[in-house]
């Protein structure tokens, strides 16, 4: 049981686009970085973040939300997250070093939630929580202000919500029967199984 309609979705939709452009930009924002062009970095990593945002709206906007677009964004997200650690690296390397220890954190984050679901379900997994995106969110504009020269505190509380949001999709996965996509919290989890367990012990209730 799935937030998704059961219609039939063509692929290429305007927000699954919006998504490639994600794999699209992931190789020119290495060259940027390879070759030290940090504000172009930036720039084109904005526009990334921007298509990151816009695809799920757009998605709703048009009603083409589907389990592909679903599966995509989640691939689209690690690719551009693996992109930006190897660029930051690369571009500003006395600043990663400097904030190693909640880079690693920011890092394990991300790998963490669907390593474990691809152990429980076999799966990637595509939950798309609120916290998820409050933690994109932060280390997106965080990573602004520590690579423009501002203060690394903003970064820094931006690697404990991701911990906070990661920790929420490990529980969502062990608590789950079935694997779940775009869920708003550990909560919203819960009430729908409860809601599966009620129908089935009615459907048992009349069958008996």
């Amino acid at each position: 049981m799935n937030s998704y309609s059961n219609r039939k979705h063509p692929f290429m939709t305007f927000a699954n686009l919006l998504t490639c452009f994600r794999f699209v930009s992931a190789p020119i924002l290495l060259w940027l970085a390879c070759h030290g062009y940090g504000i172009a970095f930036l720039l084109l990593l904005a526009v990334s973040f921007l298509t990151d945002v816009l695809d799920g709206i757009v998605a709703r906007w048009t009603g083409e939300v589907s389990q592909f677009g679903a599966k995509l964004d989640s691939w689209a997200d690690m690719v551009n997250y693996c992109t930006i650690a190897l660029g930051s690296w690369w571009l500003w390397p006395e600043v990663v070093m400097r904030e190693a220890f909640f880079v690693t954190l920011i890092v394990l984050s991300y790998l963490l939630p669907p390593l474990v679901g691809i152990i429980k379900f076999g799966k990637f997994t595509s939950y798309h929580t609120w916290s998820v995106k409050l933690a994109a969110a932060s280390v997106g504009l965080s990573l602004y202000v520590l690579f423009l020269a501002g203060p690394s505190w903003p970064f820094r509380l931006a690697a404990i919500v991701c911990v906070v949001a990661a920790t929420e999709e490990i529980s969502i996965t062990l608590t789950a029967s079935e694997l779940f996509s775009n869920v708003s919290s550990f909560w919203d989890v819960k009430q729908r199984l409860a809601r599966m367990r009620n129908t089935a012990s009615s459907k048992s209730d009349a069958n008996s």
